[in-house]
Order: structure tokens, then C-alpha cells, then sequence
């Protein structure tokens, strides 16, 4: 197993205000390549990769955790990890923050979903306790609350589909730089578990190595051992 490693960036960053930094894009390696996708009509794009989650089910079930908060919990892990899924464009600027939430969609008892929102933390059973929590809040709820906060992941679940491609309904005048992360059904072969991942992301901040960076991050992760 190879724990993934937090990755400190390629310098071009400024502190301001505590829980972000403002990146200095006159220092910035890709600020060429910033400057380039930033145009596009349409700038994310998208990736669907398949991940075992064997030994991530069993540690879940072993700790009565439940297996979607888990891998959730992996998933935003494996962001704090990855520079480039940290990176923000608010007003024509580049933020960079130092933690990731995550914002979700989840199932009502009456069938259909509201937008649960989870705040990271290192140590699992606070996350775990805390998300639960927010998780029975939700499904008692109606309506929709979308919170308009830049540094989340959104996600969402399809536990019915065993998809190989994904897209995404988007208004393109919003502006967002946040990436999508979506997750299907887990299906069993030969004893292993997986389930596809759906990831799309802005190109002028964040480019294919750092997409394999994250998803080799977060599989590490999946493989681990949880540590309370």
C-alpha cells in the first residue's frame, strides 16, 4: 500500500484571510493554461473510472460505518491531498483552500432528494458522527438548500446504475470551478467489490495528471486501514 502524500504545490501563492490563498498568477507555472481553458463555453471535462472498494466495504461493515459516508469520507481525504482539487476561480481569480468540504445529494423517503453538506475532518468518527447527523436532517426535510460556498466537492450517488460514462446538467452562466464526483452501483465479480467513479473538472485549474493524481490517492485510501 501507497498512502498518497499531501502535494505543497508549485508556488505562485499568497496568504490572505486564513482559510484560502490567493495565487499569483504572474508566478503561476500554468497560467497559460489557465488563461486558455478559462474561455471555454464549456471548460470541465470528464473521466469514468472503475474503483475496488473490497477492503473499503469490509473496514465500513467492520466499524458499522455506513459505506457511503466512508467512501465519501475517502474522497474528500484524497482531495486535501491534491493541489489542483483545491483550486478555485472566484471573480477572474485563482484561490487556493486549505480544506474541502463536500456537498451531496441525498435520497428521501418519499423519493426524491434533497443536498446534504459535510465538513471534513482528519479524524473519521467525528466525520462519521457529524454527516449522520446531517444525513437524518435531510431526509427530513423538503424542498431544495443549495449552499452557494466555493470550496466543496459535489457529489452525487446512483447506487441503481453500473454507468461507464456520465454527464451532468450544468448552468453554464454560474461560473462554477468545482469538481463533480459521482459514484454508481457495486457490483461483485470473483470475490472484489468495485463501483464505477465519475469525475469532471475545470480545466483551467485542474489537468489529467492531477485527475490519475487523485484517483490513485483516493484508491490508496480506499485499500487502508481506517485510523480513529
Amino acid at each position: 500500500m501507497k498512502l498518497c502524500a499531501t502535494n505543497k504545490g508549485d508556488g505562485g501563492v499568497r496568504e490572505i484571510e486564513g482559510l484560502r490563498q490567493k495565487v499569483d498568477l504572474d508566478s503561476w507555472v500554468r497560467r497559460a493554461h489557465f488563461e486558455f481553458f478559462r474561455t471555454f463555453d464549456e471548460p470541465y471535462y470528464g473521466v469514468c473510472v472503475r474503483v475496488d472498494c473490497t477492503k473499503a466495504y469490509a473496514a465500513a461493515k467492520r466499524k458499522g460505518y455506513s459505506f457511503f459516508l466512508y467512501y465519501l469520507y475517502q474522497s474528500i481525504a484524497a482531495a486535501q491531498r491534491v493541489e489542483a482539487f483545491r483550486l478555485r476561480i472566484e471573480e477572474g481569480e485563482v484561490f487556493r483552500y486549505d480544506q474541502i468540504d463536500a456537498g451531496s445529494t441525498l435520497m428521501r423517503p418519499d423519493g426524491t432528494f434533497g443536498f446534504g453538506y459535510y465538513t471534513y475532518s482528519e479524524a473519521i468518527e467525528t466525520f462519521m458522527a457529524e454527516s449522520g447527523r446531517e444525513v437524518e436532517r435531510v431526509r427530513g426535510t423538503t424542498g431544495l438548500e443549495r449552499r452557494d460556498v466555493p470550496n466543496i466537492i459535489r457529489y452525487s450517488a446512483l447506487p441503481w446504475l453500473d454507468f461507464t460514462s456520465l454527464s451532468h446538467a450544468r448552468r453554464f452562466a454560474a461560473g462554477d470551478s468545482c469538481p463533480w464526483i459521482s459514484f454508481g452501483k457495486m457490483t461483485e465479480e470473483n470475490g472484489r467489490r468495485s463501483m464505477p467513479m465519475s469525475i469532471h473538472v475545470h480545466h483551467a485549474l485542474v489537468d489529467g495528471v492531477d485527475v490519475g493524481r487523485y484517483v490513485e490517492c483516493f484508491q490508496d485510501l480506499m485499500n487502508a486501514e481506517p485510523i480513529d
